[in-house]
């Protein structure tokens, strides 16, 4: 309620009452998973998604990058994989600075819809990812330079062990994001292009994720842009404009 009365002040405190709310938001949300997801459904898929996985690729995605693996291509792709955690902020902050509020608010409105829905999936359909489920597979440990250890161990600190696998909320974050910053800020579309791509083939490189999942997370782009735009058009038309 202080940041809020604060921020009428000066824009700096309106922008940040207008990224700092979405992001906690998301983050309780998200912490909150641990401990909802087996107390609504307590069976795990990953011997389902490992069979598909087999079935679409004919092989085990996670295993076959065993072959290109080698520590300094590791550390890049945490780097990148780690970029998830920024993309909508940037997004945000730019659309901010060029004061493109209209192109703001439905961007935190069909990201924050991403983030949900993929929520939404981890409760449907709760799995560990490869790292945990086919641990006993991999003849490789993921070792990098410098930089892929200290990350991990972050992130693992920090999210803790969720079963949110299936779909995956980075490629679909993220694809989210890179679609919002081609209509509304381009050449951050262009900055943000290769870390993307990066993002969603480390997902499965990292283990973090099966080959099915990363389908998943596509999907849950097509469909956030599919109703969000739809549901978007009616909330603007009644009137309900965020401030």
């Amino acid at each position: 309620m202080i940041l809020v009365y604060l921020s009428r002040l000066n824009s700096f405190l309106a922008l940040t009452r207008d990224i700092i709310f979405p992001v906690i938001s998301v983050l309780i949300i998200f912490d909150s998973l641990g401990l909802i997801v087996h107390n609504i459904n307590p069976q795990d898929i990953d011997y389902l998604l490992i069979r598909i996985d087999y079935v679409v690729f004919g092989c085990y995605p996670t295993i076959f990058m065993e072959r290109i693996m080698n520590p300094f291509l590791t550390d890049i792709l945490q780097v990148a994989y780690s970029t998830y955690y920024f993309l909508p902020v940037i997004l945000g902050v730019v659309l901010k600075i060029k004061k493109k509020n209209e192109e703001f608010e439905k961007s935190l409105f069909l990201i924050l819809l991403c983030f949900y829905l993929s929520y939404v999936g981890y409760i449907l359909f709760p799995a560990l990812g490869p790292r945990y489920a086919m641990e006993h597979l991999h003849d490789k440990t993921l070792g990098g330079f410098l930089v892929s250890k200290p990350i991990q161990d972050i992130l693992n600190l920090l999210e803790g062990v969720k079963r949110d696998a299936f779909p995956s909320g980075h490629t679909g974050v993220a694809l989210t994001v890179l679609l919002l910053a081609y209509r509304y800020a381009r050449g951050l579309f262009w900055i943000m292009l290769t870390p993307v791509a990066l993002l969603i083939f480390a997902t499965v490189y990292l283990r973090y994720h099966y080959a099915v999942d990363v389908i998943g997370g596509v999907l849950v782009t097509i469909v956030t842009i599919a109703i969000g735009e739809v549901y978007y058009k009616f909330y603007k038309r009644d009137g309900f404009t965020a401030h």
